[in-house]
């Protein structure tokens, strides 16, 4: 499995925008395992995004969607920077559907 997690931090005032934006595309995005949006209770314009990926593969190819480029399209103008960014690797857990189940 493949796994990230990041940081953004929206223009001031345009989380909730941001985060519509980045939650309208997540359907159908094959490989994918498990994405979640999640809001930083200590900056009110920061968002936090986990996501778990079959394999690396799936996310890059992911990037090339219609929906997910017309995400970033629209999202884009929303963002005032990016932040901490790092690769992981899931072994499990709960609420992790895993590839086959």
């Amino acid at each position: 499995m493949f796994g990230l997690i990041g940081q953004m931090s929206a223009v001031p005032g345009q989380r909730d925008e941001l985060i519509a934006i980045l939650l309208e595309g997540v359907a159908g995005m094959p490989g994918c395992l498990s994405y979640v949006v999640a809001q930083d209770p200590s900056d009110a314009d920061a968002i936090w995004i986990t996501e778990v990926w079959d394999k690396q593969a799936s996310h890059e190819a992911s990037l090339s969607l219609p929906s997910v480029q017309q995400a970033i399209a629209r999202g884009r103008p929303l963002i005032a920077h990016f932040g901490e960014s790092v690769a992981t690797t899931p072994i499990g857990g709960h609420g992790l559907a895993l590839p086959g189940e």
